[in-house]
């Protein structure tokens, strides 16, 4: 009975030549698919965008765009009206601060007591001065007033 020669060389030689084309095989395909899901995955966040860029585009908000205050309408949202805001008020917006704090006051039912400090890196608060509006923001740290609200969207309601 014969015994095959099972030398290293020959199986080396003869497994690689076999593993290559294997392996180019796999690498076009890897590299296809990854070209196919990026296509897939852009795809999804566009038409994402493209909602997000229409509801935007449904109300006027920016105060950026406002040339004066008569052209503020009753029931405009203005500000960022993409996030949730945890806190919400209604008063009349008034140029000034309590302590020293905020930009602007808001004058809420019940009092002195019941005054909020306005400040807002988003929103030009000078526009509603003396208007009713609806408030809504993320609520600030503060030793010197009752509340401080970071407004980040507001609706007009007089």
């Amino acid at each position: 009975m014969d015994i095959p020669n099972l030398s290293q060389a020959e199986t080396d030689n003869h497994s690689s030549s076999f593993s290559f084309p294997l392996l180019i095989i796999i690498a076009v395909l890897a590299i296809g698919l990854g070209f196919v899901a990026n296509k897939l995955k852009k795809g999804s966040v566009s038409s994402t965008n493209t909602t997000a860029d229409s509801i935007a585009n449904a109300h006027p908000l920016s105060s950026d765009s406002i040339t004066d205050k008569t052209s503020i309408k009753v029931g405009q949202v203005f500000g960022d009206s993409a996030k949730d805001f945890t806190d919400t008020a209604t008063g009349v917006v008034e140029k000034g601060d309590i302590n020293g704090v905020g930009t602007h006051i808001l004058v809420r039912d019940g009092g002195p007591s019941q005054r909020a400090s306005l400040t807002s890196s988003t929103i030009d608060l000078d526009l509603f001065i003396g208007r009713k509006v609806e408030v809504k923001g993320a609520t600030q740290a503060s030793s010197k007033t009752g509340w401080l609200l970071d407004v980040g969207e507001l609706k007009v309601l007089e």
